[in-house]
């Protein structure tokens, strides 16, 4: 008899894999009837889940659910548009040097009473100062006189900036032919002219003659009609160009 009942319990049957079993039954039943309830989407509980919300999201008149929800693209563009109206752009920065340049230039002007016989005007295509032929070349020469060499020393000064700028330097005469033995034309006379005063003012070792370039236009740009003395003295003229480093062009009014 003892030896039956050993013999049954020897053979009893280990059931602890059925606490597992049931639980991941329990699972999967869980999971259907989520997948159900998602499927048949009860219209009014919706409506009425979302009033909730939006009222309990509210704050004073306006709601967080009335609000945009902000682009990340459109926020970075408009602080980069905040930070170019903070900030001048280069070409803003340029102008300013130059407009400070053109001051200290017009002072030199009027310190020496020289408004008669230079000028100088900002555009876009730069600072240009003027510099009439009359006080610095004697008729029908191409040589600096000594009132011309005082202001290209001067003018030379005024020129050295940081960073450096292009510089050109043009002669222009009247329509007056020109038939000395040294000249065959206007052409030629006011290219020597604009060389010889670039020279000069090239003699401040503190430029760079790589910036330079002259010109010569002869009486092919007058800046008024040549038909009277007056007129002609205004033509008979040697410009200094500064050109700027950056475009000035969207900001001169």
């Amino acid at each position: 008899m003892r030896k039956n009942r050993r013999k049954k319990e020897d053979h009893h049957v280990d059931e602890s894999w059925l606490l597992p079993y049931s639980d991941l039954l329990t699972l999967l039943v869980a999971l259907f009837i989520v997948l159900f309830a998602m499927s048949e989407i009860d219209v009014q509980k919706y409506e009425e889940m979302s009033a909730f919300f939006k009222s309990e999201f509210s704050s004073g008149d306006k709601g967080i659910m009335e609000h945009p929800i902000p682009v990340p693209e459109v926020e970075e563009q408009e602080n980069e548009e905040k930070e170019k109206k903070e900030k001048p752009d280069k070409g803003q920065e340029e102008l300013l040097n130059l407009q400070e340049l053109q001051k200290k230039i017009n002072n030199y002007i009027a310190k020496n009473n020289l408004t008669e016989s230079l000028e100088t005007k900002l555009s876009d295509e730069g600072l240009m100062i003027s510099i009439k032929n009359d006080i610095s070349f004697d008729p029908g020469t191409a040589e600096v006189n000594d009132e011309g060499s005082e202001i290209a020393s001067e003018i030379s000064k005024l020129l050295i900036t940081d960073p450096p700028h292009q510089i050109i330097i043009s002669g222009h005469t009247d329509d007056v032919p020109q038939n000395s033995a040294r000249f065959g034309s206007n052409w030629e006379l006011s290219v020597m002219r604009a060389v010889n005063f670039m020279s000069l003012v090239l003699e401040n070792d503190r430029l760079d003659p790589a910036k330079f370039s002259a010109k010569g236009f002869g009486e092919h740009q007058p800046i008024v009609p040549n038909d009277s003395d007056a007129n002609r003295s205004k033509n008979r003229r040697v410009e200094v160009l500064i050109l700027p480093n950056y475009d000035i062009g969207n900001h001169i009014d």
